[in-house]
């Protein structure tokens, strides 16, 4: 799965280089060539964003491991074709846009499909901690899509497709073979029922362990199918959840909007943070195209830490979307400061670039994963275990269109007038996020005060009941 994020990311390597390299490749090295090329950015993000509404739908239904067989195969044979445009020596213009929009479409398949077999392995309690530690491998990707083309560079620049492509197409075989989309296909038992069990075992048996309440009701209906996949007997009687009942499912649309800025940010950052220290004087010295794009890949690492950690904060305070606003909230002055100072040393900027990936990829990574999963067996859905594609896809390709519409933004934003004004775009974008999830920072400091109160309600009752023992 990670490889997906390996090709996109190696497509924007591949762009930064046109970009910040002089010469280029027809048709890109022309006055209007910069604005080409985010025209192709845009086609891509666009079509991954809308492609991911389908694709949700369709890994509801479908065997996930041939799901994502297929659309590993395929989105690496597209990336490949990107490549060989340096080998077949093309400068047509229609034949990158056609392929940046096949790449789109099939990359679109990924996410839904992954986060629904993760969601199918994890109940709730753990889910914010493991799928933060899981959700590193795209920042291990977007890392990869820099390293990797940079390395190979030297032989072309279609080198820089080509060989993600191959590893995505090689990554598909192996899915193929070895992936386990439940637990039943390797005779264990599914982690929903040990989550009942818990419940069960608990003061009032309520669903108050998850950090949204009421997400994990589904494993009784959980069972093997005669096919080799896991059915739900509620799946089986009402078929996949549709598009317009998972938006309508409380706290998706909360969650998909406020993605939609987060995620605007996270990925103006991954296409455009190397140009911007390309050309920005950093300790009176520049930075070279290759140094910069390797520098930008600790924004990267530090996401990495910034989701691990945001997991594991909403397993032990149960409160996802508080600690998301958290993050985001935190976000602003940071990335003030990176843009107030990060052109004082090298060392400073390194630090506030890291510390800016820390807060901004945090709540995208905990939002993308965890929360999606948990609002894709969402109690109102009265047992159907068929709905983490969707949700997921409805989440994430919102996040998307905002991935889309950033990067090119902020490249118009930086021509037309400056990087401060790039910057000031950001900070509004945060703060429309962390305001979105306000609602359900209310709801969880509400819950968690009742919780606290009932508790106390009760603790005289028991110690009265032990005197009178």
């Amino acid at each position: 799965p990670s490889k997906n994020v390996h090709a996109g990311a190696a497509h924007a390597f591949s762009h930064r280089l046109l970009r910040v390299n002089e010469g280029g490749w027809a048709p890109f090295n022309g006055s209007g060539g910069k604005t080409e090329l985010g025209n192709l950015d845009m086609a891509f993000l666009l079509t991954y964003a809308l492609g991911m509404f389908v694709s949700g739908h369709i890994a509801d239904k479908a065997n996930l491991r041939h799901f994502l067989t297929l659309g590993l195969l395929l989105s690496g044979a597209f990336t490949a074709l990107y490549g060989m445009a340096f080998f077949w020596d093309i400068h047509s213009l229609p034949y990158f846009l056609f392929v940046q929009v096949a790449a789109g479409l099939f990359q679109s398949t990924g996410w839904p499909a992954v986060v629904a077999v993760v969601g199918n392995w994890f109940a709730k309690g753990k889910r914010g901690l493991i799928m933060g530690i899981w959700n590193s491998h795209t920042s291990v990707g977007n890392i990869l899509g820099a390293v990797v083309p940079a390395a190979v560079l030297h032989y072309g620049w279609g080198w820089c497709l080509v060989v993600p492509g191959m590893a995505m197409m090689g990554m598909s075989l192996v899915v193929l073979l070895f992936l386990p989309t439940e637990p039943a296909e390797v005779g264990l038992p599914s982690p929903y029922k040990r989550s009942e069990e818990e419940q069960g075992a608990g003061e009032d048996g309520s669903s108050s362990g998850s950090a949204l309440p009421g997400y994990d009701r589904i494993g009784e209906a959980r069972e093997r199918s005669s096919s080799g996949g896991v059915r739900s007997e509620a799946a089986r009687g009402n078929g996949s959840v549709g598009f317009l009942r998972a938006w309508a499912i409380p706290g998706v649309a909360t969650f998909a909007c406020a993605l939609f800025f987060a995620k605007l940010v996270a990925y103006t950052f991954l296409y455009w943070l190397p140009f911007y220290v390309h050309n920005t004087v950093i300790g009176g010295k520049s930075i070279s195209p290759t140094e910069a794009a390797n520098l930008s890949t600790l924004f990267d690492v530090a996401g990495i830490a910034g989701g691990i950690v945001a997991g594991y904060l909403s397993d032990r305070t149960k409160k996802s979307g508080t600690i998301a606003a958290t993050f985001l909230v935190l976000a602003v002055p940071v990335l003030y400061a990176y843009q107030r100072f990060g052109h004082v040393s090298l060392g400073i900027n390194i630090a506030l670039m890291m510390i800016s990936g820390f807060f901004v990829n945090g709540p995208y990574a905990l939002i993308t994963t965890a929360v999606s999963a948990e609002l894709g067996t969402h109690e109102s859905l009265k047992g159907n275990a068929k709905a983490l594609g969707t949700v997921t896809a409805i989440i994430d390709g919102t996040g998307s269109l905002g991935a889309a519409v950033g990067p090119p933004l902020a490249g118009w934003i930086s021509s037309t007038y400056s990087w401060g004004d790039v910057f000031m775009l950001l900070y509004l974008a945060v703060g429309c996020a962390a305001i979105l999830l306000s609602r359900v920072v209310i709801a969880e400091t509400c819950r968690s005060r009742g919780r606290r109160s009932r508790q106390s309600d009760t603790s005289p009752l028991l110690g009265e009941s032990s005197n009178e023992d």
